[in-house]
């Protein structure tokens, strides 16, 4: 592909998608409800929901909040059937702020998916079951990827739910460690986080490998002869 893209990289602030595309030459913008994180003036706050219908080609969802719909969340959702109150909740936390919070992640999914765009990538774990019977029929299962794939000495499996683009290739794909080694753990280094303020933000930051390999594979280099 060689025409210059529209591309709206949602849920980041720091920026690293969106400048892996902008590398190549396309019309990149991220959106998310904080600030850009560069301080880039092709970045938009505020609810993606409401710019989904502004002529985008591509749209890539980087980290859409997912603890109510991956699969370690699904024990407080559900008791005894689908979507019944557990035996126990988080502490601060009632039922029903715990179903709104599941709908409002379901709802930007969905929303996403569904958005008149060609060419839809949404990050996110697989799914447990409750989420899943709500989902729209056309969402597959998701491509699995690992940053260690793409050049980075890291554990982080990634899910990606694809629409109109082809499976990410890995492109640097690195040796892994032997289990328990020191090396090992170091790669565990985003799970092994300590509890924080900032440590859903960190654990949301994309890998510049793989974000490069999304932009490579997904958009590539703009031929300047076809828009001079």
């Amino acid at each position: 592909m060689n025409q210059s893209l529209r591309i709206l990289v949602a849920c980041e602030f720091s920026g690293t998608v969106r400048r892996a595309f902008a590398a190549l030459g396309h019309d990149a913008w991220s959106c998310d409800l904080l600030p850009a994180e560069d301080r880039s003036n092709k970045h938009i706050v505020g609810d993606v929901r409401g710019i989904l219908n502004d002529g985008w080609d591509l749209l890539m969802v980087a980290h859409p909040p997912c603890t109510r719909l991956c699969r370690s969340g699904r024990r407080w959702l559900s008791g005894a059937g689908d979507m019944t109150p557990p035996k126990k909740l988080p502490i601060g936390r009632t039922w029903e702020s715990m179903k709104e919070e599941f709908a409002d992640g379901l709802d930007l999914f969905v929303s996403c998916w569904n958005a008149p765009i060609e060419r839809v990538a949404i990050e996110n774990p697989e799914m447990h079951d409750i989420a899943r019977r709500r989902l729209p029929m056309s969402v597959p299962r998701p491509q699995m990827v690992q940053p260690h794939w793409f050049g980075h000495p890291e554990y982080k499996s990634t899910g990606l739910y694809l629409r109109g683009l082809p499976r990410l290739v890995p492109t640097d794909q690195l040796p892994e460690p032997e289990k328990g080694s020191g090396e090992w753990k170091a790669w565990n280094r985003v799970w092994r986080m300590p509890p924080g303020a900032n440590r859903g933000h960190e654990r949301s930051r994309f890998f510049p490998g793989m974000a490069a390999a999304m932009a490579m594979q997904w958009a590539g280099p703009v031929d300047e002869r076809a828009v001079a």
